[in-house]
């Protein structure tokens, strides 16, 4: 299994909140209809007066991935709508191979 990480961050909780609504309500259904999707988890914390959020998806294979992202597994999948959300976001995503899960 494949571990899929990105960062992005929102200045104000309204704009978090618009971001939890938009990751919770379209990148999860989108990833759920997808052939070997495992999962995702939204992560936030407060940093410096605004909203820090990781993505973490759950892939079984690159194939997989390739399918959400197209074949540059590396450059970070981001909506017009969580564009106009968030203050800033990373260009790229990493991966790491599962080596445990309980």
């Amino acid at each position: 299994m494949i571990a899929r990480l990105w960062c992005g961050r929102a200045a104000d909780a309204a704009k978090a909140d618009a971001y939890v609504r938009h990751f919770t309500g379209t990148v999860t259904a989108e990833l759920k209809g997808l052939s070997g999707h495992r999962g995702a988890w939204l992560l936030c914390r407060e940093i410096d007066g605004r909203t820090e959020f990781i993505a973490l998806t759950l892939w079984e294979t690159r194939q997989s991935i390739e399918a959400f992202t197209g074949p540059d597994i590396s450059k970070s999948v981001v909506e017009p709508e969580a564009r106009a959300v968030l203050a800033e976001f990373d260009d790229f995503a990493n991966h790491y191979d599962v080596a445990f899960a309980s």
